[in-house]
Protein backbone atom coordinates (compact mmCIF):
# COMPACT_ATOMS: atom_id res chain seq x y z
CA UNK A 1 0.00 0.00 0.00
CA UNK A 2 1.06 3.80 -0.68
CA UNK A 3 3.97 2.42 -3.08
CA UNK A 4 7.09 4.38 -4.59
CA UNK A 5 9.99 6.30 -3.19
CA UNK A 6 10.40 7.73 0.51
CA UNK A 7 10.96 11.04 -1.41
CA UNK A 8 7.64 10.13 -3.16
CA UNK A 9 5.90 8.94 -0.39
CA UNK A 10 7.32 12.90 1.80
CA UNK A 11 5.82 14.96 -1.46
CA UNK A 12 2.70 13.25 -1.26
CA UNK A 13 2.82 13.44 2.99
CA UNK A 14 3.54 17.51 2.75
CA UNK A 15 0.55 17.87 -0.51
CA UNK A 16 -1.96 16.16 2.05
CA UNK A 17 -0.82 18.58 4.96
CA UNK A 18 -1.09 21.49 3.03
CA UNK A 19 -4.38 20.87 1.53
CA UNK A 20 -5.08 20.32 4.99
CA UNK A 21 -3.58 23.61 6.22
CA UNK A 22 -5.52 25.24 3.49
CA UNK A 23 -9.01 23.78 4.53
CA UNK A 24 -8.17 25.05 8.23
CA UNK A 25 -7.51 28.67 7.16
CA UNK A 26 -10.82 28.38 4.59
CA UNK A 27 -12.50 27.71 7.82
CA UNK A 28 -10.96 29.57 10.05
CA UNK A 29 -11.87 32.77 7.50
CA UNK A 30 -15.87 31.42 7.12
CA UNK A 31 -16.05 31.44 10.65
CA UNK A 32 -14.52 34.88 10.97
CA UNK A 33 -17.21 35.87 8.12
CA UNK A 34 -19.87 34.01 10.03
CA UNK A 35 -19.01 35.63 13.62
CA UNK A 36 -18.79 38.91 11.88
CA UNK A 37 -22.02 38.91 10.62
CA UNK A 38 -23.52 37.65 14.46
CA UNK A 39 -21.81 40.22 15.84
CA UNK A 40 -23.43 42.84 13.50
CA UNK A 41 -26.92 41.50 13.69
CA UNK A 42 -26.39 41.29 17.41
CA UNK A 43 -25.65 44.73 17.86
CA UNK A 44 -28.52 45.80 16.29
CA UNK A 45 -30.90 43.79 17.50
CA UNK A 46 -31.24 41.56 14.67
CA UNK A 47 -31.29 38.10 15.44
CA UNK A 48 -33.39 37.11 12.63
CA UNK A 49 -31.36 38.70 10.19
CA UNK A 50 -29.78 35.35 8.62
CA UNK A 51 -32.90 33.73 8.11
CA UNK A 52 -34.33 36.77 5.86
CA UNK A 53 -37.07 37.06 8.15
CA UNK A 54 -37.40 40.42 9.27
CA UNK A 55 -36.73 42.08 11.85
CA UNK A 56 -39.50 41.48 14.90
CA UNK A 57 -39.90 43.70 18.15
CA UNK A 58 -39.81 41.27 21.11
CA UNK A 59 -42.49 39.40 22.09
CA UNK A 60 -43.94 39.72 18.23
CA UNK A 61 -45.09 36.69 16.75
CA UNK A 62 -42.46 36.05 13.91
CA UNK A 63 -44.40 33.42 12.17
CA UNK A 64 -47.73 35.86 11.17
CA UNK A 65 -45.99 39.09 10.58
CA UNK A 66 -46.05 40.96 7.48
CA UNK A 67 -42.84 42.33 5.78
CA UNK A 68 -43.04 45.89 4.76
CA UNK A 69 -41.46 47.13 2.14
CA UNK A 70 -38.31 48.66 3.36
CA UNK A 71 -38.36 51.71 1.44
CA UNK A 72 -42.18 52.32 2.19
CA UNK A 73 -42.74 55.85 3.73
CA UNK A 74 -44.62 56.40 6.61
CA UNK A 75 -47.66 58.61 6.24
CA UNK A 76 -50.82 59.59 8.25
CA UNK A 77 -54.13 59.08 6.67
CA UNK A 78 -56.06 61.99 6.72
CA UNK A 79 -59.54 62.62 7.76
CA UNK A 80 -60.28 65.14 5.46
CA UNK A 81 -59.72 65.71 1.58
CA UNK A 82 -57.88 69.26 2.43
CA UNK A 83 -55.60 67.24 4.99
CA UNK A 84 -54.95 64.46 2.32
CA UNK A 85 -51.15 63.55 1.94
CA UNK A 86 -49.62 62.82 -1.85
CA UNK A 87 -49.16 59.16 -2.78
CA UNK A 88 -46.43 59.52 -5.48
CA UNK A 89 -46.33 56.94 -8.12
CA UNK A 90 -43.80 54.21 -7.83
CA UNK A 91 -43.68 55.23 -4.45
CA UNK A 92 -44.51 52.58 -1.68
CA UNK A 93 -46.24 53.51 1.71
CA UNK A 94 -46.89 52.71 5.02
CA UNK A 95 -49.92 54.08 6.68
CA UNK A 96 -52.74 53.08 10.09
CA UNK A 97 -56.11 52.66 9.00
CA UNK A 98 -58.64 53.39 11.84
CA UNK A 99 -61.33 50.77 12.76
CA UNK A 100 -64.07 52.81 12.01
CA UNK A 101 -64.52 55.73 9.69
CA UNK A 102 -62.15 56.62 6.28
CA UNK A 103 -58.45 57.90 5.47
CA UNK A 104 -57.71 60.02 2.72
CA UNK A 105 -54.71 60.26 0.16
CA UNK A 106 -54.48 62.81 -2.81
CA UNK A 107 -53.35 61.98 -6.34
CA UNK A 108 -52.27 64.55 -8.87
CA UNK A 109 -52.52 63.18 -12.19
CA UNK A 110 -52.31 64.81 -15.84
CA UNK A 111 -54.98 63.29 -18.32
CA UNK A 112 -52.74 60.78 -20.37
CA UNK A 113 -52.10 58.11 -18.32
CA UNK A 114 -54.01 55.58 -15.89
CA UNK A 115 -52.95 55.68 -12.64
CA UNK A 116 -53.39 52.19 -10.09
CA UNK A 117 -53.74 52.50 -5.89
CA UNK A 118 -53.93 49.95 -4.03
CA UNK A 119 -53.88 49.36 -0.12
CA UNK A 120 -52.94 46.16 1.75
CA UNK A 121 -54.66 46.00 4.84
CA UNK A 122 -52.78 44.23 7.65
CA UNK A 123 -54.77 43.16 10.89
CA UNK A 124 -52.98 42.66 14.33
CA UNK A 125 -52.22 38.96 14.54
CA UNK A 126 -54.86 37.60 16.61
CA UNK A 127 -57.85 39.99 16.17
CA UNK A 128 -61.12 38.71 15.70
CA UNK A 129 -62.08 39.36 12.34
CA UNK A 130 -65.76 39.09 10.03
CA UNK A 131 -65.61 37.21 6.86
CA UNK A 132 -67.66 40.03 6.00
CA UNK A 133 -64.71 42.80 6.79
CA UNK A 134 -61.49 43.34 5.07
CA UNK A 135 -60.74 46.47 2.99
CA UNK A 136 -62.35 48.75 0.93
CA UNK A 137 -60.05 51.41 -1.90
CA UNK A 138 -61.89 54.18 -3.64
CA UNK A 139 -60.64 56.73 -6.11
CA UNK A 140 -62.61 60.06 -6.35
CA UNK A 141 -62.15 62.96 -8.10
CA UNK A 142 -62.43 66.43 -6.78
CA UNK A 143 -66.11 66.87 -6.92
CA UNK A 144 -66.45 63.52 -4.94
CA UNK A 145 -67.56 61.38 -7.81
CA UNK A 146 -66.20 58.13 -7.39
CA UNK A 147 -63.98 56.84 -10.36
CA UNK A 148 -63.41 53.24 -9.33
CA UNK A 149 -63.77 51.29 -6.20
CA UNK A 150 -62.78 47.58 -5.44
CA UNK A 151 -63.31 45.42 -2.06
CA UNK A 152 -61.48 42.68 -0.93
CA UNK A 153 -62.72 40.40 2.11
CA UNK A 154 -61.26 37.83 4.68
CA UNK A 155 -63.87 35.55 3.72
CA UNK A 156 -64.54 32.15 4.64
CA UNK A 157 -61.27 31.46 7.30
CA UNK A 158 -62.40 34.24 9.01
CA UNK A 159 -59.28 34.94 10.15
CA UNK A 160 -56.84 37.27 10.60
CA UNK A 161 -54.23 38.10 7.52
CA UNK A 162 -52.91 40.63 5.09
CA UNK A 163 -55.89 41.62 1.90
CA UNK A 164 -55.08 43.84 -0.54
CA UNK A 165 -57.81 45.85 -3.03
CA UNK A 166 -57.36 48.32 -5.72
CA UNK A 167 -58.79 51.46 -7.69
CA UNK A 168 -57.83 53.35 -10.60
CA UNK A 169 -58.57 56.00 -12.93
CA UNK A 170 -58.38 54.78 -16.01
CA UNK A 171 -58.11 56.81 -19.41
CA UNK A 172 -60.24 54.77 -22.22
CA UNK A 173 -62.14 55.59 -24.98
CA UNK A 174 -65.12 54.06 -22.77
CA UNK A 175 -65.32 56.00 -20.06
CA UNK A 176 -65.30 59.70 -19.80
CA UNK A 177 -65.27 60.23 -15.99
CA UNK A 178 -62.43 61.31 -14.22
CA UNK A 179 -60.49 61.77 -17.52
CA UNK A 180 -59.71 65.23 -16.73
CA UNK A 181 -56.36 66.75 -15.14
CA UNK A 182 -56.20 67.20 -11.71
CA UNK A 183 -56.51 66.20 -8.27
CA UNK A 184 -57.96 63.08 -7.06
CA UNK A 185 -58.22 61.18 -4.17
CA UNK A 186 -57.81 57.88 -2.82
CA UNK A 187 -60.01 56.81 0.25
CA UNK A 188 -59.24 53.58 1.89
CA UNK A 189 -61.84 52.36 4.95
CA UNK A 190 -63.19 48.73 6.49
CA UNK A 191 -65.20 47.00 4.02
CA UNK A 192 -67.44 45.77 6.95
CA UNK A 193 -66.28 47.44 10.07
CA UNK A 194 -69.66 46.84 12.29
CA UNK A 195 -69.82 43.14 11.07
CA UNK A 196 -70.22 40.81 14.21
CA UNK A 197 -66.65 39.61 15.35
CA UNK A 198 -65.24 42.63 13.53
CA UNK A 199 -61.92 43.49 15.12
CA UNK A 200 -61.75 47.10 17.11
CA UNK A 201 -58.28 47.78 16.78
CA UNK A 202 -56.35 49.55 14.11
CA UNK A 203 -54.83 47.92 11.07
CA UNK A 204 -51.85 48.23 9.42
CA UNK A 205 -51.54 49.57 5.74
CA UNK A 206 -49.16 49.32 2.71
CA UNK A 207 -50.00 51.56 0.02
CA UNK A 208 -48.38 51.56 -3.61
CA UNK A 209 -49.38 53.53 -6.75
CA UNK A 210 -48.46 52.99 -10.41
CA UNK A 211 -48.43 55.04 -13.38
CA UNK A 212 -49.63 53.79 -16.97
CA UNK A 213 -49.14 55.92 -19.70
CA UNK A 214 -51.46 55.51 -23.37
CA UNK A 215 -50.65 53.90 -26.05
CA UNK A 216 -49.30 55.31 -28.93
CA UNK A 217 -52.23 53.75 -31.60
CA UNK A 218 -55.32 53.14 -30.60
CA UNK A 219 -56.06 49.91 -28.74
CA UNK A 220 -59.77 49.20 -29.82
CA UNK A 221 -62.36 48.61 -27.03
CA UNK A 222 -63.15 45.07 -27.30
CA UNK A 223 -61.68 42.18 -25.18
CA UNK A 224 -61.03 38.87 -26.31
CA UNK A 225 -63.79 36.80 -27.05
CA UNK A 226 -61.63 33.84 -27.86
CA UNK A 227 -59.62 32.04 -25.30
CA UNK A 228 -58.53 28.61 -24.22
CA UNK A 229 -60.50 28.37 -20.99
CA UNK A 230 -60.10 24.39 -20.24
CA UNK A 231 -58.25 23.27 -17.02
CA UNK A 232 -55.07 21.82 -17.67
CA UNK A 233 -53.82 18.84 -16.54
CA UNK A 234 -51.68 19.69 -12.97
CA UNK A 235 -47.77 20.32 -13.50
CA UNK A 236 -46.18 17.32 -12.66
CA UNK A 237 -42.65 16.42 -11.42
CA UNK A 238 -40.61 16.21 -8.34
CA UNK A 239 -41.05 19.48 -6.09
CA UNK A 240 -38.47 21.88 -5.52
CA UNK A 241 -38.29 23.65 -2.29
CA UNK A 242 -39.43 27.14 -2.16
CA UNK A 243 -40.01 29.42 1.12
CA UNK A 244 -42.55 31.67 0.45
CA UNK A 245 -41.79 35.39 2.20
CA UNK A 246 -43.59 37.73 4.40
CA UNK A 247 -45.13 39.95 2.33
CA UNK A 248 -45.42 41.38 -1.42
CA UNK A 249 -42.14 43.02 -1.36
CA UNK A 250 -40.77 39.35 0.16
CA UNK A 251 -42.44 37.47 -2.11
CA UNK A 252 -40.62 34.48 -3.06
CA UNK A 253 -39.85 34.17 -7.08
CA UNK A 254 -42.00 30.90 -8.34
CA UNK A 255 -41.03 29.95 -12.34
CA UNK A 256 -43.17 27.17 -13.91
CA UNK A 257 -42.84 24.20 -11.81
CA UNK A 258 -43.42 22.41 -8.45
CA UNK A 259 -42.67 24.20 -5.42
CA UNK A 260 -42.59 22.45 -2.03
CA UNK A 261 -43.39 25.13 1.11
CA UNK A 262 -44.99 24.34 4.99
CA UNK A 263 -47.09 26.52 6.35
CA UNK A 264 -48.12 27.14 9.88
CA UNK A 265 -51.78 27.81 10.86
CA UNK A 266 -52.46 30.95 11.06
CA UNK A 267 -49.80 32.07 8.32
CA UNK A 268 -49.63 34.13 4.96
CA UNK A 269 -46.88 33.06 2.33
CA UNK A 270 -46.22 35.23 -0.56
CA UNK A 271 -44.67 33.99 -3.60
CA UNK A 272 -44.37 36.22 -7.20
CA UNK A 273 -44.64 34.42 -10.70
CA UNK A 274 -43.41 36.44 -13.97
CA UNK A 275 -46.63 36.10 -16.56
CA UNK A 276 -45.43 37.72 -19.79
CA UNK A 277 -47.51 39.04 -22.65
CA UNK A 278 -49.29 36.38 -24.02
CA UNK A 279 -48.86 33.76 -21.57
CA UNK A 280 -51.74 32.01 -19.47
CA UNK A 281 -50.96 31.40 -15.80
CA UNK A 282 -52.85 27.87 -14.26
CA UNK A 283 -51.75 27.00 -10.59
CA UNK A 284 -52.69 24.51 -7.89
CA UNK A 285 -52.83 24.20 -4.21
CA UNK A 286 -51.95 21.24 -2.68
CA UNK A 287 -52.18 19.99 0.96
CA UNK A 288 -50.14 17.17 2.07
CA UNK A 289 -51.02 14.53 4.72
CA UNK A 290 -51.10 15.65 8.30
CA UNK A 291 -49.34 13.21 9.92
CA UNK A 292 -51.07 12.19 12.68
CA UNK A 293 -54.00 10.34 14.23
CA UNK A 294 -56.17 13.53 14.95
CA UNK A 295 -59.26 13.47 12.97
CA UNK A 296 -61.63 16.32 12.24
CA UNK A 297 -62.49 19.07 8.91
CA UNK A 298 -62.02 22.69 8.78
CA UNK A 299 -63.95 23.89 5.64
CA UNK A 300 -61.66 26.26 4.79
CA UNK A 301 -58.63 25.56 5.95
CA UNK A 302 -56.13 26.93 2.72
CA UNK A 303 -57.24 29.81 0.95
CA UNK A 304 -55.42 30.77 -2.14
CA UNK A 305 -55.35 34.31 -3.60
CA UNK A 306 -53.97 35.79 -6.68
CA UNK A 307 -53.04 39.32 -7.54
CA UNK A 308 -51.96 40.87 -10.75
CA UNK A 309 -48.78 43.18 -10.80
CA UNK A 310 -50.38 46.29 -9.18
CA UNK A 311 -51.68 44.03 -6.72
CA UNK A 312 -55.18 44.26 -7.57
CA UNK A 313 -56.91 40.98 -6.66
CA UNK A 314 -57.77 38.56 -9.72
CA UNK A 315 -59.44 35.65 -7.94
CA UNK A 316 -58.96 33.36 -5.32
CA UNK A 317 -59.71 29.37 -4.02
CA UNK A 318 -60.45 27.86 -0.77
CA UNK A 319 -59.37 24.32 -0.14
CA UNK A 320 -61.08 21.72 2.95
CA UNK A 321 -58.74 19.32 4.91
CA UNK A 322 -59.59 16.94 6.96
CA UNK A 323 -56.15 15.76 7.75
CA UNK A 324 -55.30 13.81 4.21
CA UNK A 325 -54.15 15.35 0.93
CA UNK A 326 -56.11 18.03 -0.93
CA UNK A 327 -55.82 19.68 -4.01
CA UNK A 328 -57.75 22.79 -6.06
CA UNK A 329 -56.82 24.38 -8.97
CA UNK A 330 -58.08 28.73 -9.53
CA UNK A 331 -59.85 29.03 -12.68
CA UNK A 332 -58.78 29.20 -15.87
CA UNK A 333 -57.66 32.87 -16.52
CA UNK A 334 -56.83 33.87 -20.53
CA UNK A 335 -53.98 34.89 -21.65
CA UNK A 336 -52.32 38.44 -20.19
CA UNK A 337 -53.24 40.99 -22.85
CA UNK A 338 -53.94 44.56 -23.00
CA UNK A 339 -57.20 43.89 -24.01
CA UNK A 340 -58.56 42.31 -21.37
CA UNK A 341 -59.22 45.56 -19.70
CA UNK A 342 -62.23 46.00 -21.68
CA UNK A 343 -63.82 42.34 -20.33
CA UNK A 344 -67.15 43.52 -18.18
CA UNK A 345 -65.58 40.73 -15.83
CA UNK A 346 -62.83 41.27 -12.45
CA UNK A 347 -61.38 38.24 -13.22
CA UNK A 348 -60.54 38.85 -17.27
CA UNK A 349 -60.35 42.71 -16.74
CA UNK A 350 -57.10 42.29 -13.93
CA UNK A 351 -55.21 40.20 -16.20
CA UNK A 352 -54.29 42.89 -18.21
CA UNK A 353 -50.26 43.63 -18.54
CA UNK A 354 -47.61 41.79 -17.82
CA UNK A 355 -45.45 41.61 -14.99
CA UNK A 356 -44.87 39.11 -11.33
CA UNK A 357 -48.32 37.87 -10.48
CA UNK A 358 -48.49 37.01 -7.04
CA UNK A 359 -49.75 34.22 -5.09
CA UNK A 360 -51.02 34.38 -1.48
CA UNK A 361 -51.66 31.38 0.36
CA UNK A 362 -52.95 31.31 4.02
CA UNK A 363 -53.76 28.76 6.44
CA UNK A 364 -56.99 29.29 9.28
CA UNK A 365 -55.60 28.52 12.63
CA UNK A 366 -58.63 26.19 12.81
CA UNK A 367 -56.47 23.91 11.45
CA UNK A 368 -54.37 23.85 14.58
CA UNK A 369 -57.77 23.16 16.89
CA UNK A 370 -58.31 20.23 14.52
CA UNK A 371 -54.48 18.94 13.80
CA UNK A 372 -52.40 20.41 15.96
CA UNK A 373 -50.38 23.74 15.61
CA UNK A 374 -47.34 21.73 13.24
CA UNK A 375 -47.04 23.23 9.98
CA UNK A 376 -48.76 21.51 7.17
CA UNK A 377 -47.27 20.36 3.45
CA UNK A 378 -47.92 22.70 0.83
CA UNK A 379 -47.33 22.32 -2.95
CA UNK A 380 -48.10 24.93 -5.41
CA UNK A 381 -47.82 23.65 -9.28
CA UNK A 382 -47.20 26.54 -11.02
CA UNK A 383 -48.17 25.93 -15.28
CA UNK A 384 -47.67 28.75 -18.09
CA UNK A 385 -49.08 27.99 -21.07
CA UNK A 386 -49.37 29.92 -24.09
CA UNK A 387 -46.38 31.90 -26.11
CA UNK A 388 -44.59 35.29 -25.02
CA UNK A 389 -45.90 37.99 -27.27
CA UNK A 390 -45.25 41.47 -28.32
CA UNK A 391 -46.62 43.97 -25.04
CA UNK A 392 -48.09 47.50 -26.41
CA UNK A 393 -46.40 49.82 -27.64
CA UNK A 394 -46.74 52.77 -25.01
CA UNK A 395 -46.72 56.39 -25.92
CA UNK A 396 -44.11 56.78 -22.11
CA UNK A 397 -42.46 54.93 -19.63
CA UNK A 398 -44.60 53.28 -16.87
CA UNK A 399 -43.84 54.10 -13.28
CA UNK A 400 -42.32 52.19 -11.66
CA UNK A 401 -40.04 51.22 -15.07
CA UNK A 402 -40.21 47.93 -14.53
CA UNK A 403 -43.79 47.00 -13.56
CA UNK A 404 -45.29 45.53 -16.32
CA UNK A 405 -42.18 43.89 -17.43
CA UNK A 406 -40.31 39.98 -16.43
CA UNK A 407 -37.23 39.06 -16.51
CA UNK A 408 -37.39 35.56 -17.19
CA UNK A 409 -36.80 34.09 -14.18
CA UNK A 410 -38.59 32.35 -10.94
CA UNK A 411 -36.71 28.98 -11.32
CA UNK A 412 -33.54 29.86 -9.79
CA UNK A 413 -32.46 29.94 -6.27
CA UNK A 414 -34.19 32.28 -4.38
CA UNK A 415 -32.44 34.54 -1.72
CA UNK A 416 -31.39 32.68 1.42
CA UNK A 417 -32.78 29.09 -0.46
CA UNK A 418 -29.26 26.90 0.68
CA UNK A 419 -30.51 27.99 4.29
CA UNK A 420 -27.26 30.76 4.17
CA UNK A 421 -27.61 34.39 4.41
CA UNK A 422 -25.19 36.67 1.85
CA UNK A 423 -23.89 40.27 3.08
CA UNK A 424 -26.54 41.65 0.52
CA UNK A 425 -29.24 40.33 2.52
CA UNK A 426 -27.53 41.26 5.55
CA UNK A 427 -27.30 44.98 4.92
CA UNK A 428 -30.89 45.06 2.98
CA UNK A 429 -32.00 43.94 6.37
CA UNK A 430 -30.10 46.62 7.92
CA UNK A 431 -31.44 49.33 5.83
CA UNK A 432 -35.56 47.58 7.51
CA UNK A 433 -34.04 47.10 10.73
CA UNK A 434 -35.90 49.85 12.41
CA UNK A 435 -32.67 51.99 12.96
CA UNK A 436 -33.77 55.44 14.35
CA UNK A 437 -30.59 57.33 14.23
CA UNK A 438 -27.45 57.77 12.69
CA UNK A 439 -26.06 57.50 16.04
CA UNK A 440 -27.53 54.08 16.76
CA UNK A 441 -25.65 52.54 14.14
CA UNK A 442 -22.08 54.44 14.74
CA UNK A 443 -22.85 52.76 18.18
CA UNK A 444 -23.74 49.01 16.73
CA UNK A 445 -20.98 49.11 14.02
CA UNK A 446 -18.54 49.54 17.13
CA UNK A 447 -19.90 47.11 19.09
CA UNK A 448 -20.05 44.50 16.01
CA UNK A 449 -16.31 45.20 15.62
CA UNK A 450 -15.22 44.94 18.69
CA UNK A 451 -17.51 41.25 18.77
CA UNK A 452 -16.13 39.94 15.65
CA UNK A 453 -12.26 41.10 16.28
CA UNK A 454 -12.59 39.12 19.29
CA UNK A 455 -14.42 36.07 18.22
CA UNK A 456 -11.80 36.13 15.11
CA UNK A 457 -8.92 36.02 17.80
CA UNK A 458 -10.37 32.95 19.54
CA UNK A 459 -10.85 31.08 16.27
CA UNK A 460 -7.53 28.66 15.28
CA UNK A 461 -5.77 29.34 11.99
Amino acid sequence: MGGGTERDRRRRGGRVRGRQGEARRTTARSRRGAAGRLGLAAALGLGTVLTGQPAQAAGQDTAHAYAFAEDARRVEGAGSTADAVELEPGRTYRSTLPPDGKVYYRLELDDTGTAYASATAVPPSGAGVSVADGVQVTVEDADGRSCDTDTTTFGAPGSPHPVAAWAMREISPRRSLCAEAGTYYVTVERAAPDARGASPDPWELELSTVSEPGTRTPDGTAAPEVWDSATPAPVQGTARRRAGGAGFARAAPLGEGVWRDDIRPGQTLFYQVPVDWGRQLHATAELGSSGTDASGYVASALTLDLYNPVRGHVEDLSVGYGGGQKSKALKPLPPVAYENRHASGQQVSAVRFAGAYYLVAHLSPEVAEEFGDGPVPLTLRVGLGGAAQDGPEYAGGTVPSDVFTVDGGGGGAAPGEDGSAGDETLYRALAAGGIGTGSALVVGLGVWTVVARRRAAALPE
